[in-house]
This record gives structure tokens, C-alpha cells and sequence, in this order.
């Protein structure tokens, strides 16, 4: 190759980002496995890519949080109530494959649940999901067997969609793959990993964000339509998109974004609501009629007033908090200095929505450690609130060892379950404040200081504005260009980037 052309793909196309040489808590925690990678070391001529040895990681984790519920698999889930709580092993899987009708052949929301007379309470694409786990389990011997044989069945699909997250956020930013390490690791992720089935949604969200990083609008929106199809706070990133496609003037990848999005969800959704809508409306309506659960500030706030606030209540305040937060987020994407990252505002959104919402189950961090890596590529503030996610799992199940039980030796009292929740928001809110702080210094921002503008922003990348507010709306084209490593901006990113 003539040198000309050396020195352009050296410009074109810039080293990956190696954590241990920014970041020294991963830097210190690379010691265990013999210190950081060498400048000379020859990478990409061996088996052992980074997006096969993140993949590995977290099948690896996944595997710890599968022996972790050990305690319960051969009995505390069918005979000990308060033991499955004690050993922290709690799943709702084995209770619900006989409490939701899957035992007795039932088809979800079209035929009632036996006792209760209710339908099953979850999003469409989510009951498919229990629904296949569940033809996948033998139906010979005991309820107790099968509901064992039906926990295995979707833990193994479940490890799967562990795997797809991995493997999207690894390939999201690609200059920074080692950053997926952190959604490998992540301990809160493999203690709930397979406490509920949000991990469906996780993974089709982080497999929408990886085809918006790749300039695909159309097929972010089908996956994330499906994603909203088995739960609902994925359809929540459309509001950030929405700000962010008008500061940059993307109306069009905007559109296709959203018109994929309602299509992928109605063909889930609309034949099932055209043949069995009472079930198909449940989790609707139970969403809306459930009261102040754990988790949430508004349940420190019930269990501490003579009066408690009434359901109507709480929906009307939490809404309203919701609204106040999406407002805030939007006044910050539009005035920020710089257009904040896609990743950045979809994790706020996110995270607004977990603390303010009537109920936190602890398997709703899964939903932000993808978002959390994304957004904020930094090993300390990752673990800190990794601890208090880590110490709140903890807490609830110990509060709920003393309720059972009753013996305050057991578990953890009111009071102590309640400063657990506040640790909880507390980790969430230094996260969230540590990503404002990134939005409004963006030379503080891990992924921009080295020289990047948005590599998960797919059509935003390198994109300058067009509408914008505030003090940055006065300089002129207050250039979107950064000064680092000298990176080349297309109207779609790095012209050797991450596309």
C-alpha cells in the first residue's frame, strides 16, 4: 500500500479504545488476568475476538446466577416460603407456570385462569415467549418436576437473549467493544436474570439500538415494536429519538423509525386483540389498577402515613412526575452545548421512568445496565450503582422473609426495607447525574474524549444541527465538530467509524 494511502486508513480508521488505558479502576481490575493489553500485542488475528470472550462472559454469569437459585430448584419454591427468601433464589417462573394455567394446557389470554377467573397479566409477546417455554417442558411426573423442567426451559431461552445483549452492545460502539464487559459483569444483571422474563425485551431493545447504530432506521423500529410487544418502557426511547432527529433536522429516518415500531407491535398485538381482547387488555388494566408495590418511594410514603394516597392517586402523580422528567430531558437535549448521544437520553428516559414509577421489581435493572454501558463507560460509577442494586435485591427478599415469617432474626424490617429502596434511587440518581454532567461538559464525556461524536447514533453521527436552543443556539453552527483525534465527519458519522 503507498504511504499516502496508510496515512489515510490510519485516519479513516482508529484504534478500538482499550479501557485499561483510560480508566483505571478497569486498568486495576485487569491485574487479575495479568495486567492491561500491550500496545504491540496483535489483536483480531485470533479466535478470541472481543465480541466472542464478552459473549462467553456473560453465558459465564448467567451460568453463577443459575447456581445461585440452586437453593430453591429442589424445594424452597414448591414447600418453604419464607426459605425462598431467606437464600435470596426467588423466581416467579415456577410459580406461575401452574398460578398462570401453563400446567393445565391453558392458551393465554384466551382462555381465564382456573380459580381466579382472571387472564394472564403480561404483554402478548411475553406470553408467547412463557407459552413456548412451557411446550418445552414434559408434562409427565409431578407439578413439582414439571414446574422445574419449565424454569430450565426458559432459563436456557433466556440465556440466549443474555447473549444477544451482549453481543449487540458489544458491536454498538465499535471502537469500544471492552465496554460490553460491563453488561457481561454486571452482578445485578445475573442475580435477576431469571426472575421474570424482561430479558425478552432487554435484548430485542439492545438489538434495536445496534441497528440504529448501523443507519437502519427501518429495522430499529421493527425491533423495537417487538420490544414494546413484551414489555412496555422500550416504546419510551421514541420520545429521546424524537428530540434528538429534530435538533439534527432527521426527520425522515425519524419516520421510518416510528412507522416500523407501530407496525412491528400491531401484528403482534392486533390479532389477539381482535379474538380475545379481555385478555389481551389485562395487562393494560392491571397495570393501571395495581397499587403502590415495591420498590418504589410511594410505598416508604404508604407505609409512613396514617392516610395513604389511593391508586387513582398515585397513577395521576406518577404520570405527571414522568411528564415533568421527559420535559426536563427534552430542555437538555435541545440546549445542550453539543447534541447529546442517543444512548445518553435513552438511558434518562429510562431511568426517570423506574423512579417514578409505583413499582420497581428488582429484575427492572435489567432494563438500564445495556443503556447504563452505553451511556456511561466508566467502571466506577458502573459499580457504585451496581452495589446499591446488589444491596437493594438483597433487601427486598430479607423484607420479605419478615413478612412471612414474622421474626425480625429472619429478615429485614420495615425500616430497614425502606432504606434499601433508598439506596436504590440513590445509585440510580449519581448514575443519571453523572450522564447530565457528561451532557453539559461534553469534554468530560468517556466516549467523546476519545474523539467520537455519537457511535450509537446511526444517522446522528456527526450530524450538525439545525434546531437548537439557548446559549448553544448563539454561536455560529457552534460546531459539531470535536476537537480530538483527527476524525473525518460525515453526514452519517466517522468516515471510518462504527457504520
Amino acid at each position: 500500500m503507498p504511504s499516502g494511502e496508510s496515512k489515510q486508513a490510519s485516519v479513516h480508521e482508529p484504534e478500538p479504545v482499550r479501557p485499561t488505558e483510560e480508566d483505571r479502576v478497569a486498568a486495576a481490575g485487569s491485574e487479575l488476568i495479568g495486567g492491561p493489553l500491550g500496545r504491540r500485542a496483535l489483536t483480531g488475528t485470533s479466535w478470541w475476538t472481543p465480541v466472542r470472550i464478552i459473549a462467553l462472559v456473560a453465558i459465564g454469569m448467567f451460568a453463577l446466577g443459575l447456581v445461585q437459585k440452586a437453593p430453591c430448584y429442589n424445594g424452597a419454591w414448591f414447600f418453604g416460603a419464607s426459605s425462598q427468601y431467606t437464600h435470596a433464589c426467588y423466581s416467579d417462573i415456577p410459580h406461575l407456570y401452574q398460578g398462570r394455567g401453563f400446567a393445565d394446557g391453558l392458551v393465554p389470554y384466551f382462555d381465564k385462569i382456573p380459580g381466579d377467573m382472571q387472564y394472564l397479566e403480561y404483554p402478548v409477546l411475553t406470553g408467547v415467549f412463557m407459552e413456548v417455554a412451557a411446550w418445552l417442558t414434559p408434562g409427565s411426573g409431578s407439578i413439582q418436576d414439571q414446574a422445574q423442567w419449565y424454569w430450565m426451559a426458559n432459563a436456557g431461552m433466556l440465556m440466549v437473549c443474555a447473549a444477544v445483549i451482549a453481543v449487540c452492545v458489544t458491536r454498538t460502539h465499535t471502537r469500544r467493544p471492552w465496554d460490553a464487559l460491563l453488561v457481561a459483569l454486571a452482578p445485578a444483571s445475573a442475580l435477576t436474570a431469571t426472575i421474570n422474563w424482561d430479558l425478552l425485551a432487554v435484548a430485542l431493545t439492545a438489538a434495536a439500538m445496534l441497528m440504529w447504530a448501523r443507519g437502519r432506521s427501518l429495522a430499529f423500529g421493527v425491533l423495537l415494536g417487538l420490544a414494546t410487544a413484551a414489555k412496555l418502557y422500550p416504546m419510551l426511547l421514541l420520545g429521546p429519538l424524537l428530540v434528538l432527529c429534530w435538533r439534527a433536522g432527521r426527520w425522515r429516518e425519524y419516520g421510518r423509525a416510528l412507522g416500523g415500531a407501530v407496525v412491528a407491535w400491531a401484528v403482534v398485538n392486533v390479532p389477539v386483540m381482535l379474538f380475545a381482547f379481555d385478555g389481551w387488555s389485562k395487562f393494560y388494566t392491571f397495570s393501571q389498577e395495581r397499587g403502590v408495590d415495591f420498590g418504589s418511594f410511594w410505598l416508604i410514603m404508604a407505609q409512613n402515613s396514617s392516610d395513604p394516597l389511593s391508586t387513582d392517586t398515585v397513577n395521576t402523580l406518577a404520570t405527571l412526575l414522568m411528564l415533568l422528567c421527559c420535559a426536563g430531558i427534552a430542555a437538555l437535549a435541545l440546549t445542550a452545548p453539543r447534541r447529546p448521544r442517543f444512548a445518553q437520553l435513552a438511558f434518562l428516559v429510562v431511568a426517570a421512568f423506574i423512579l417514578t414509577n409505583k413499582v420497581y421489581s428488582p429484575q427492572y435493572v435489567l432494563w438500564l445496565v445495556p443503556l447504563a454501558a452505553l451511556a456511561r463507560p466508566k467502571w466506577r460509577d458502573f459499580l457504585v450503582w451496581q452495589a446499591c442494586e446488589v444491596a437493594y435485591f438483597l433487601g427486598i427478599w430479607m423484607y420479605l422473609a419478615y413478612t412471612t415469617s414474622g421474626d425480625a432474626h429472619k429478615g429485614l424490617p420495615t425500616d430497614g426495607y425502606h432504606w434499601a429502596i433508598g439506596l436504590h434511587l440513590l445509585g440510580t440518581l449519581y448514575l443519571c447525574a453523572m450522564v447530565v454532567r457528561d451532557i453539559l461538559m461534553p469534554e468530560r464525556d468517556p466516549v467523546r474524549r476519545s474523539g467520537e461524536d455519537d457511535p450509537s447514533g446511526g444517522v446522528l453521527d456527526g450530524t450538525e444541527d439545525v434546531f437548537v436552543l439557548g446559549p448553544a443556539a448563539r454561536p455560529a453552527r457552534h460546531a459539531t465538530h470535536f476537537e480530538g483525534p483527527q476524525i473525518e465527519w460525515g453526514t452519517t458519522g466517522a468516515t471510518g467509524g462504527s457504520l
